[in-house]
């Protein structure tokens, strides 16, 4: 598309936004899928997904809630107080549980301020608490406030201890049951228990009725992903997990996860930010028939004629229905604890459906890419890398001028991916930290917090892209003038750790969190560490963080597999000073070694950009580490010379360097 076109679609977004009609199956405005129709039959996948992201940001335009959160809490309190409820939990999630909500369901965003991408309140009459993990503690104490909000740790400190302790006897807690996985509302169940009180599923959520101009929810055009980047076709799918349900004496599988929706029926969206999903419900059956439950306004006859035989796209209306016909008809039907919602759970047990509790089955083989998606994964790598080459050149020449910040930096940084043709968008929000920003594990920049890179400090960029072939998550910390001693040792141990990763051999049956402590090691021998994973998954043109698999403190069951995608990204945050991380994506591979039967594994490394030499110390590297790290530059200078002009070819060999 060229930028011709991009405005005159910029241009009829904004049209759409404006456009309201008679509403759809989920009371949302109707005139804007005649516009989607209309724009979308013209265009391929890749467009879809930029489609719909500049209608996500058209969304934008609309009228907000103007109230500070002192009169957002207090309305939802008086809301609870009608409803004769103590308390409510107010999750991150949405109804599929995933990391990133469309606008209609940031409702702890909306409640609180916090951004962050993981996180739970509990509001109660009296006191309200923010839970957030490692990653989110300074963040959450500058955007929230504390007065209304406690912040508490949520590993150190579970919200379901906090809630066990802080109820009285016969308090009444509310929750949505679409929020919470059966899981999780089992554990707030025996959490209000041990205190007496009850835990109270309600119909609607209360935020949703005292929330002034709530968002619609989204309606982005779906979109086919082709063979070409799926490697195989949806029937070939569905067929394999359809056998693999007759196996398990298992008669169908409700499926809510939206990368497991995409990647079965080989569809891709925008209905949620930097993201490629269609939100919504599925159920497969052992025959390998797969009915979607979703806006059909989302679907052109287009994409309607191209669906491969066994898909259908229903109303989302419907799923309720359908849910109560697999109950009736006494069916086995599979479904994750971990993953679905109480709400559908508890509806197929009143409709008398046969429960098997057990992992989604397409998250395990979405997961091992294939050879189709592992050379999309390594094109887009290669676009990805020539970008960021580009911008480390760029950054190199302007730090120096004092004139650039966060934000600036940010922005030019996705410009230089735009400038690539096939780039669909951000894969998520860059963090762009400088200086003590840099410590700030997702930091987000805003220009209340835009900063200057001034020399004598760091500057970390964590960012990525979609592509129709795959997509990338990188970080770099570069030094912006001199860096200091204690900055090149942290660096370096980093480094170490992220090496002693990256050429890691393990038996087949090896679990990421036995992988773990390799990349903490040489940190741990300074008595230091770092409060987050080391390592997730990663989809082709899907999630940016995607399971079974990861690396991490956390146990797992899942074990590493051939064709897995997981980041490698140590770190080291100094509170007020500094933040390094070093992040590159790396898939599993076989690998020649062997012990009897048993096959080994290794990986290979995915990311192409270089790393800041100034702020290694050579010295601290042992043979096997600095041959490593002089491989990998020579293979990005290789790989990238073809793609980068003679200026940032010339800048690329000379960072590149052997050491």
């Amino acid at each position: 598309m060229d930028q011709h076109s991009k405005t005159e679609l910029n241009r009829t977004v904004g049209i759409i936004a404006g456009v309201i009609a008679g509403p759809g199956d989920d009371g949302r405005m109707g005139g804007a899928n005649d516009w989607m129709r209309l724009i979308s039959e013209s265009l391929d996948e890749g467009e879809t997904f930029a489609l719909a992201a500049l209608y996500e940001d058209a969304q934008g335009s609309t009228p907000s809630d103007e109230r500070p959160h002192s009169e957002r809490l207090q309305a939802l309190r008086d809301e609870l107080a009608t409803r004769k409820l103590d308390g409510f939990l107010v999750p991150l999630a949405d109804e599929h549980q995933g990391e990133y909500v469309p606008k209609h369901a940031a409702r702890l965003n909306w409640l609180t301020g916090f951004t962050g991408s993981a996180g739970l309140a509990v509001v109660l009459a009296d006191r309200a608490v923010l839970f957030v993990d490692g990653r989110y503690t300074l963040q959450a104490a500058e955007q929230v406030d504390g007065d209304l909000f406690e912040i508490r740790h949520l590993i150190d400190q579970p919200p379901t201890d906090w809630v066990a302790e802080a109820l009285g006897s016969d308090a009444r807690l509310g929750f949505d049951a679409w929020l919470h996985t059966g899981d999780g509302a089992r554990r707030y169940r025996r959490a209000t228990e041990k205190s007496g009180a009850k835990l109270i599923a309600e119909d609607t959520n209360p935020i949703d009725t005292v929330w002034y101009h709530q968002p619609p929810p989204p309606l982005s055009p779906i979109a086919i992903q082709d063979v070409a980047h799926a490697g195989k076709t949806s029937e070939e799918k569905r067929q394999d997990i359809a056998k693999f349900l007759a196996k398990a004496g298992e008669d169908a599988v409700v499926l809510t996860q939206p990368d497991s929706i995409a990647w079965l029926a080989n569809i891709r969206g925008g209905d949620v930010p930097y993201t490629p999903f269609v939100l919504g419900f599925a159920v497969l059956d052992k025959d390998a028939h797969l009915n979607i439950y979703t806006d059909r306004r989302k679907l052109t006859p287009n994409v309607e004629a191209a669906l491969e035989p066994g898909i259908a796209i229903l109303p989302r209306g419907e799923f309720e229905g359908a849910l109560a016909l697999l109950g009736q008809a006494g069916l086995r039907v599979r479904a994750d604890s971990a993953g679905v919602s109480e709400a559908i759970l508890a509806a197929l047990k009143a409709a008398g459906a046969k429960l098997s509790m057990a992992e989604d089955p397409c998250a395990l083989p979405k997961a091992c890419k294939n050879e189709t998606e592992l050379a999309g994964t390594r094109e887009a790598h290669q676009m990805d890398g020539a970008a960021l080459c580009r911008f480390l050149a760029w950054l190199d020449r302007e730090a120096g001028t004092g004139k650039l910040t966060e934000m600036s930096a940010a922005d030019r940084l996705e410009a230089f991916r735009r400038e690539c043709g096939d780039v669909q968008g951000l894969s998520f929000p860059t963090i762009s930290g400088a200086g003590a920003n840099g410590a700030i594990v997702h930091y987000r920049v805003t220009e209340a917090s835009d900063k200057r890179l001034e020399p004598g400090s760091l500057y970390l960029v964590d960012s990525g892209a979609q592509y129709p072939g795959g997509t990338t998550d990188v970080t770099r910390t570069v030094a912006i003038g001199a860096p200091t001693a204690e900055m090149i040792e942290m660096f370096t141990r980093v480094l170490k750790g992220h090496i002693a990763l990256a050429s890691a051999i393990f038996p087949d049956g090896t679990t990421g969190s036995q992988l773990d402590a390799l990349a903490r090691a040489p940190l741990w021998q300074a008595g230091l560490d770092y409060d987050h994973g080391t390592g997730h998954g990663v989809g082709s043109f899907l999630g940016v963080h995607e399971g079974p698999h990861r690396i991490s403190k956390m146990p797992s069951r899942v074990a590493m597999k051939p064709g897995m995608v997981v980041s490698n990204e140590p770190g080291f945050y100094k509170t007020g000073a500094f933040g390094i991380r070093i992040e590159n994506l790396l898939y599993v591979r076989p690998h020649s070694q062997k012990s009897g039967a048993k096959a080994f594994y290794g990986f290979n490394v995915l990311t192409l950009a270089p790393i800041d030499l100034n702020l290694v110390d050579a010295e601290m590297l042992d043979r096997g580490e600095v041959e490593w790290l002089n491989t990998y530059h020579r293979r990005v200078a290789e790989t990238l010379s073809p793609r980068l002009d003679a200026d940032t070819r010339k800048w690329l060999n000379s960072v590149a360097r052997a050491i």
